[in-house]
This record gives C-alpha cells, structure tokens and sequence, in this order.
C-alpha cells in the first residue's frame, strides 16, 4: 500500500543566522519519527510538488509541531531557495520519515555547518530526559555568524560544547586556519573507543570519517546531502 505524503502548513518562520531558517509546521495526526531521522520535503505550489529533498527533525516527537532547520542557497535557484522566500501560512509536501543517524551511546558529534542539524533533536532528547553525560559537540563553521543556535547548544553542553571557525579570527572561540585535521582530533578526543557521529559537507565527511580511522576509531558515519 502506498503511504500519501502529508500536506502542512508553515506556522512559524524564524531567521536564525543570515543564511539559515527555522520552520515550524504543522504535525500530521499520528505522525512520529525518532532523533537524527529525517524525511523528503517539497514545496506545495506548481513546478515543485516533485522536487524533493531531504531534511532532518529538529523537533522531538513528542513535540506539538513540526521543526525543521534549513540553510539557505539563494545562488542555487533550488529548493531551498524557495523555501527562504515562503511566508507563514504556505504550506509543503513531507513523506513518511526514514532513518538516518542513530544515537548508540555517549561519544563526540563532529558537525560541519548545516550538518549539525540531525544532531540538534538528538542532543536535546538526551538534555531533556537528562542524559546529555559527557557528550561533546566539535562543531566546525566559516565563520562565527555561521553558528546555529549557539546558545542553545551550549546551555545544553556546556564546556562539552567545542566551537571550531576556520575562515576568519576569532576571540571567542577556537581558530584553525583550514580545516579540523587530524593533529586536532588527537588533541581534543582522549578516547578513540567511543561512538563518533560525524554529519556536514562529503569533504569534511569524508576527511572526519578518515581521520578517526587512522586514530583507531570506528565512527557511525552520516552523509547528508545539503
């Protein structure tokens, strides 16, 4: 039997950074989904019912609507091009959900960018039934206007939480001139025989997944199409 895809309607709309948003949706009755899944999005409006893309929960399931965390590339002309320029009260097309990443046990999340976005309903599922343990977030970004929901992840994980910007000096947090390699990891992960969750771009994937392997870790590794 085929399962018809769900038609809700855009509540809210939050800038969250200058080029990320947040929506709040409505949620289908008897719709439920788990931490790190994601499903297929389409926007509800001619030429676009069939271009769909994938984007993760940010919301819990418990939740009463709805969230998804999306960056925007208005240079693209694509879907989320379109998706930055809908107002409250317009409306997308979601299938069912489908797995993605999957919270084993306590270890380090290494996020590049948008990446961090199948991370953020699983961090706040452990923050909010209190079992954040010792759980670190590495979390590389361009730039510090490129951090997503900064305050909230570091109320969550406190000193567990380790901002990386690689594009421009920063004061505040951590600055690499390049990308997190591995003389990095070595540095700031003191045990490789623990869970890796590693989400962002397929260079930084490919490099993390690399890295931890050469170090003697065996990561859980997501590749997530932006």
């Amino acid at each position: 039997m085929k399962i018809m895809p769900y038609t809700v309607v855009i509540l809210e709309k939050q800038q969250l950074t200058h080029d990320v948003v947040q929506l709040t949706l409505e949620k289908p009755d008897g719709y439920s989904f788990s931490p790190g899944q994601a499903t297929e999005i389409a926007i509800n409006k001619a030429g676009w019912k069939e271009e769909k893309r994938p984007f993760t929960f940010t919301s819990l399931n418990e939740d009463e609507h709805l969230e998804f965390i999306i960056k925007i590339y208005p240079d693209h002309n694509g879907v989320t091009e379109q998706i930055g320029d809908l107002r409250i009260g317009d409306s997308l097309i979601i299938d069912e959900p489908w797995g993605t990443i999957e919270y084993k046990s306590e270890g380090v999340f290494l996020a590049g960018g948008a990446g961090i976005t199948p991370f953020i309903a699983i961090l706040r599922d452990l923050h909010r039934k209190g079992e954040i343990g010792s759980n670190t977030l590495i979390f590389s970004n361009k730039s510090e206007k490129d951090i997503i929901l900064e305050e909230e992840l570091s109320e969550m994980l406190g000193a567990n939480l380790i901002n990386v910007i690689t594009d421009e000096a920063s004061e505040k947090h951590l600055f690499l001139d390049g990308f997190i390699d591995k003389d990095f990891l070595k540095s700031h992960i003191s045990d490789f025989d623990q869970a890796f969750y590693v989400c962002g771009p397929m260079p930084f994937n490919e490099a993390m997944i690399e890295y931890l392997k050469e170090l003697g870790a065996e990561p859980d590794a997501l590749v997530f199409e932006e």
